[in-house]
């Protein structure tokens, strides 16, 4: 037997708490306003035709989101844990519903999302210079892929490549470290809210920019009744939901904040409300100094409003688009990957996804993995596609999440809750009502435009079926690692 101590065993590396309650209030403010309020407002205006009733929609909207973040505050103070919603279904109803949330963030959800964002971030580029493109065959190379479409993926290259380079970027950042990602977060959520509230104080300060009269005159030519009526308020809640989307992804990092039970709970609150203050303020804005006939007609509402104050306007709005989509691109990139994270460490996705980087103490794997799969997306030109297929499956993730609330309130009535649901149990039945709804309406417009398509003899697709598809398809997945060891 040898007389040699044995070398004292080291902790595996972690993630460790370095982020606090402003940074959270930042991820989550910064992670939800994307381009969403400065490209919707033309689309809504068409579909209801009031100006007062647009107003209505997103004050709505952010009710209904504040309502699902109360809920998601419970479970966060309850369960503070790396991994965020992924933890809350697993513990509600087991690691199958888990894996499958957690599948199609990063087959589609998440990943598209960075795709989008970092796109519409180049998008606007062109708008301050030009960027260079691939040769004409070069571009017109194209495959086609069933059920998807056909694939360019050298078409838009200079759009494509910077768009690349913004994920590589981001992505490096947030493998050098939690804080380093924070500290930009920070400063490109300040950036994008400052211009927004620049916007409305160079509208407040403009003489004879705008008109009381356009906050209550209706369109000339939209005028829903009836069914028609709640058919319009439901497409464009839509719209107002998908520019509130995001406020849950503060959950997944809570393993790194410095107090979690408390300050998950506050970000989230903070976070929703600060969002639907500036959303209102926005739309106050456009609504006072563009008539209503004239926003239907607008593709880059606030471009159209800051011109009317300010000769190029326009470029300065695409700077805050800019601003916006890299800072919603950085929350995106930076959260998400802590899901992969949390499956890797559950033996759900491969393993070395859940080790944390010994010098960084970053998830560099699961980052890495994340911006390989994005850029995939981003050059196959899928990712608007599949981003519309899986509308259907986030929200039933959404309504699944809130819940949770019930059955763990059921389940376990003695947990410590540090955070409760205000006004439960009416809040999460409301945000659960209104999450039903949305999804049928989903489906039924999905089926309108299938028929609409079907009927004018061209390609059809049904999203929601393809987006269930896309997610169960990560069941072989699940049940190799259910029964197999995880990788090395």
């Amino acid at each position: 037997m040898s007389d040699t101590p044995s070398e004292p065993q080291r902790d595996p590396p972690r993630l460790i708490p370095t982020l606090g309650i402003f940074s959270a209030t930042m991820l989550v403010a910064g992670g939800v306003i994307g381009s969403g309020i400065f490209r919707k407002p033309g689309v809504m205006a068409a579909q209801i035709g009031s100006p007062l009733l647009l107003l209505g929609v997103w004050l709505l909207a952010g009710v209904v989101s504040l309502f699902g973040t109360l809920s998601n505050a419970e479970l966060a103070s309850m369960m503070p844990r790396t991994g965020g919603q992924y933890i809350f279904l697993k513990r509600a109803y087991g690691p199958f519903v888990a894996f499958l949330y957690g599948w199609a963030l990063f087959a589609v959800i998440q990943s598209g999302s960075i795709a989008a964002l970092a796109y519409v971030f180049a998008e606007y580029t062109t708008r301050l210079v030009a960027l260079p493109e691939a040769s004409p065959s070069l571009a017109a190379f194209a495959f086609h892929v069933p059920l998807i479409g056909d694939v360019a993926p050298f078409k838009e290259f200079g759009v494509k490549g910077l768009a690349a380079t913004v994920i590589l970027v981001l992505t490096t950042i947030n493998y050098l470290g939690v804080r380093f990602g924070g500290v930009v977060q920070n400063v490109f959520s300040i950036a994008k809210m400052g211009a927004m509230v620049g916007l409305a104080i160079a509208v407040a300060v403009t003489p004879g920019v705008g008109q009381l009269a356009n906050l209550t005159v209706v369109s000339s030519t939209i005028h829903p009744t009836g069914l028609a009526w709640w058919a319009a308020v439901a497409a464009a809640l839509q719209g107002a939901f998908w520019a509130y989307d995001g406020w849950q992804k503060i959950t997944y990092i809570g393993g790194e904040l410095k107090s979690p039970q408390r300050d998950l709970p506050r970000s989230l609150i903070l976070g929703i409300l600060l969002v639907t203050a500036l959303y209102m303020l926005m739309s106050t804005v456009y609504a006072f100094v563009l008539p209503i006939d004239e926003m239907m007609q607008s593709r880059l509402v606030a471009a159209d409003v800051a011109e009317r104050c300010f000769q190029g306007g326009g470029r300065w709005i695409a700077v805050a688009v800019m601003l916006s989509t890299f800072g919603a691109a950085n929350a995106v990139i930076l959260t998400s990957a802590r899901v992969y994270f949390s499956m890797g460490g559950d033996g759900l996705f491969p393993a070395v996804l859940g080790q944390a980087h010994p010098r960084f103490h970053t998830p560099a794997a699961s980052l890495l993995l994340q911006a390989g799969w994005s850029l995939l997306l981003l050059f196959s030109g899928t990712f608007d596609t599949l981003t519309d297929t899986l509308i259907f499956v986030s929200w039933f993730f959404y309504v699944a999440t809130v819940g949770a609330v019930f059955v763990l309130r059921r389940r376990e009535p003695d947990t410590p809750r540090p955070f409760k649901v205000p006004g439960y149990p009416v809040v999460p039945a409301v945000f659960i009502g209104f999450g039903l709804l949305y999804l049928v309406q989903t489906f039924a417009n999905d089926i309108t435009s299938y028929r609409a398509a079907v009927a004018a003899g061209k390609p059809a697709l049904l999203n929601c079926a393809l987006g269930l598809a896309l997610v169960l398809a990560g069941t072989p997945i699940y049940i190799y690692y259910r029964r197999n060891k995880p990788l090395e």
